[in-house]
């Protein structure tokens, strides 16, 4: 396992961080406790030390599993959790993937960040991010001014947002970026996917921000755990994609074939190393479902990276092939205006 440093901060996380959700909700089909706690054991004496949940995974399980994984070893860990969904005046009305109500007044950040804190044994959150937030949310000045004095007081080390919940939010990102003095910000970004992550990466290490990348498998795409014989039900996250789209990030797959060809490394691997590749991304959350899936993501960081000639490849296809095929919009910041404070 490799490390790389939050801009501007003195917290490293491991390049292979640990996405609770995977553990601690349906969403993945992993639905037995004992087999949860054995794949954060399991990534843990792998090197993964950046572990990364929310409140509303499982209704507060996604923090209070982690207090019970690793009782007495809170100085070797960095945890991340998110806020915003307000999880307590509607507990139950969740179902499946669908969103529950938001609140992002003072007194709420601090009421469900004493409660986050509560979950997880600890007296501080290594990362504070604000949850799937809107562009109307990161322009409200009280919010940040809440989390500057939550820093100050220790009980958070950083902040910033969690772009979702699905692929987009481009002018949420662009506008956190450039007028917010946020620590880290988490995208969606993969080789299926690169927009509009592509439009992020500059501002992102321009102003010393670190990129938490998640999905880098396009839901199972690129780490062979989709089938498209099998029905997912409504509880599990592949569901929610679009079978079409599917199909077609399966022909685009067969055309990334070389990046695992003699090369020593698997394509769920490659696609890691593929995040990795950028300066401003500083841990890639793949989803942990199976022992074997562990062992293989966590040795991502240790496998030859990708040469600038693949990733010339990459992006050649990109240009001509792939970006139209899957019908991502191109990179284009000329054409789309970047929001500014008011």
């Amino acid at each position: 396992m490799k490390y790389r440093t939050i801009p501007g901060t003195d917290i490293r996380v491991s390049e292979v961080g640990f996405g609770v959700w995977s553990v601690a909700t349906t969403w993945w089909g992993v639905r037995d406790q004992n087999t949860a706690l054995r794949l954060l054991h399991q990534a843990f004496d792998a090197g993964v030390t950046f572990f990364d949940t929310a409140d509303v995974y499982g209704t507060g399980k996604g923090e209070s599993i982690l207090a019970e994984a690793f009782p007495g070893k809170r100085d070797r860990l960095v945890i991340g959790t998110k806020f915003g969904y307000d999880i307590y005046s509607n507990p139950g009305e969740r179902t499946g993937m669908s969103e529950l109500p938001q609140k992002w007044t003072p007194e709420f950040i601090r009421f469900a960040c004493e409660q986050s804190l509560k979950r997880l044994g600890t007296d501080y959150i290594d990362i504070y991010q604000l949850h799937n937030t809107r562009l109307t949310t990161l322009q409200q000045d009280s919010i940040f001014e809440t989390l500057e004095r939550l820093k100050d007081e220790g009980k958070i080390r950083a902040y910033g947002p969690a772009l979702g919940p699905d692929i987009g939010w481009r002018n949420e990102g662009l506008y956190a970026l450039e007028n917010r003095r946020i620590h880290v910000m988490q995208v969606i970004y993969n080789l299926l996917e690169q927009w509009p992550s592509l439009d992020l990466f500059e501002p992102a290490e321009r102003n010393h921000v670190g990129l938490i990348v998640r999905v880098p498998h396009a839901s199972g795409l690129l780490d062979g755990t989709y089938n498209p014989e099998k029905h997912f039900d409504t509880s599990d996250h592949r569901n929610h994609r679009k079978h079409e789209w599917m199909g077609r990030g399966l022909k685009a797959v067969e055309k990334l074939r070389f990046l695992t060809e003699g090369t020593g490394r698997t394509l769920g691997q490659a696609a890691i190393q593929f995040a990795l590749a950028q300066p401003s991304v500083v841990t890639v959350l793949p989803n942990f479902t199976s022992e074997a899936n562990v062992a293989e993501f966590t040795a991502a960081p240790d496998v030859p990276p990708l040469t600038a000639e693949e990733q010339a490849r990459i992006r050649k296809l990109w240009d001509e092939e792939l970006r139209e095929l899957l019908d991502q919009p191109y990179a284009d910041s000329e054409k789309k205006p970047i929001p500014v404070a008011r």
